[in-house]
């Protein structure tokens, strides 16, 4: 508050207030739908993207299309919902909530506030880390397909992927010194080319194994359960499958920092909906070209990670580039998730040290061919610290698939239906057991089920995968 105070009134007597500042004091926000849109993009087209052909795998041509547009438009629906939650009382003229925790914290308050928190937090710590291993696979996977490339196919070329994890790290440690969403406009960008290329080459191998007669065995059911599978695996692969598709969609827990960054004219909530319309529609037509071609090309034998898994290993330069275009994603992706953990953690810092102290002040530094850069001894040990932590914990724990899906699943129910569902009955003040009431809580906990079990899923698929898993010696 102490900041907002000062920056308002400097601002007021330097005569520039409409200039540089927002009306509440803050920095004059310059975010439009292209930016937005961006942001979406680079968080949604994530490694969720690579297991999507498994996933179809395991449910079959109508159950896996089915949950693709299923889930597809319970996002875009509860994203328009939390778009208004924006500004309250009143979407258009009230009071800006700068986070979702904050969102949550004026429209309800109380007990939902603290879920709130427990959810996004650990939600974003366990994208991260997912993030984290993913981008480890991918460079392991550049450097074995030279080798099956140069040895064959048959040769093993197995590498440990935790010096891969301490690279990604150390690129991180760097690129969290990006103070604030606001300045991460041009990494989003980036990031978002990036997934269009690797989702696009991914198609591209597809519809070409398909096109040389080699496509799998599909089916409308996927996997036969006795045949392929026992019928047990093949329950719990499907909850893995739909856990996975939930986290091909997961974004909304970074919707109000997104669209924190917009104009505020025209109204945030109007450009936040268009950019989600269009971030979901993009997404989701990448998302049915790579399950669906994926699905395909491999068959119900397709990998869990189909550019990192092997189903292709020609033109291996081809396959090298999207492995490098996933992993420049990801550097941006990990950024996009972790820059709400980053400001409220440094946030509460400043509430108990207070602005003037040492650690939290700003200090410049030269660094060479690039200029002055304002450092922030708090930002710098934090982020570090924070990034340090993450990269331990995905070493100790790279279970891809079971990770993906028990991510998506914990983090679907509350952050991308019941909050914002529960914020909309609230401000919009319906009246409880009328037809639109009880049509959402319908949905809130037909999502809830979905989530329990799906969650439930991929814990027995962690547990599985670890009784033969040592830590710190992941291998790719």
């Amino acid at each position: 508050m102490e900041i907002t105070q000062r920056n308002l009134s400097f601002a007021v007597e330097s005569g520039h207030a409409t200039s540089k500042f927002d009306d509440d004091g803050r920095v004059k926000r310059t975010g439009t739908v292209a930016s937005a849109s961006a942001h979406i993009i680079t968080a949604v087209i994530g490694s969720g993207v690579l297991s999507l052909a498994w996933a179809m795998a395991q449910l079959g041509w109508i159950a896996g299309i089915a949950a693709m547009l299923i889930f597809s438009l319970i996002t875009l629906f509860t994203s328009s919902l939390l778009a208004d939650s924006y500004r309250s009382p009143d979407p258009v003229t009230g009071r800006r909530n700068y986070s979702y925790i904050e969102a949550v914290k004026n429209n309800l308050g109380g007990i939902k506030y603290k879920l709130c928190g427990v959810a996004q937090y650990t939600n974003l710590v366990g994208i991260t880390i997912g993030y984290t291993i993913t981008s480890a696979i991918s460079m392991a996977a550049v450097k074995r397909s030279h080798c099956l490339h140069k040895n064959g196919h048959d040769a093993g070329c197995h590498t440990s992927n935790n010096p891969y994890m301490i690279i990604f790290g150390v690129i991180q440690i760097v690129i969290s010194q990006i103070p604030n969403f606001q300045d991460l406009a041009g990494l989003s960008y980036v990031a978002a080319v990036m997934s269009f290329s690797y989702a696009c080459i991914g198609i591209g191998l597809s519809i070409a194994r398909i096109a040389d007669g080699k496509a799998g065995k599909t089916s409308i059911i996927g996997v036969s359960a006795g045949v392929d599978v026992t019928i047990s695996q093949k329950v719990w692969n499907c909850l893995q499958a739909i856990g996975n598709i939930a986290f091909a969609y997961s974004y909304s827990n970074i919707l109000i920092e997104i669209q924190d960054t917009l104009k505020s004219s025209p109204p945030e909530n109007l450009v936040m909906k268009r950019a989600a319309a269009i971030g979901v529609l993009v997404t989701t037509c990448f998302y049915f070209l790579c399950g669906v071609l994926g699905y395909a090309a491999f068959g119900n034998r397709a990998p869990g990670n189909f550019l990192t898994g092997f189903g292709f290993y020609e033109p291996y330069w081809l396959i090298d580039i999207a492995n490098i275009c996933i992993i420049i994603h990801l550097v941006g992706a990990y950024q996009v998730f972790s820059q709400p953990l980053h400001q409220n953690a440094e946030k509460w810092f400043i509430s108990r040290c207070g602005t003037g102290h040492f650690i939290v002040q700003e200090h410049q530094i030269v660094i060479p061919f690039v200029g002055i850069y304002n450092v922030s001894f708090l930002r710098l040990i934090w982020r570090t610290t924070y990034v340090i932590c993450t990269s331990v914990i995905a070493m100790m724990f790279p279970v891809f698939n079971s990770v993906l899906g028990l991510i998506g699943a914990a983090a679907f129910w509350p952050m991308t239906v019941y909050l914002p569902i529960e914020m909309h009955i609230s401000q919009a003040k319906i009246r409880s057991f009328s037809l639109l009431w009880i049509w959402l809580k319908i949905l809130c906990w037909a999502c809830l089920i979905v989530s329990l079990v799906a969650g439930a899923a991929c814990i027995q698929g962690i547990i599985s995968e670890l009784k033969h898993y040592q830590p710190f010696k992941s291998v790719s």
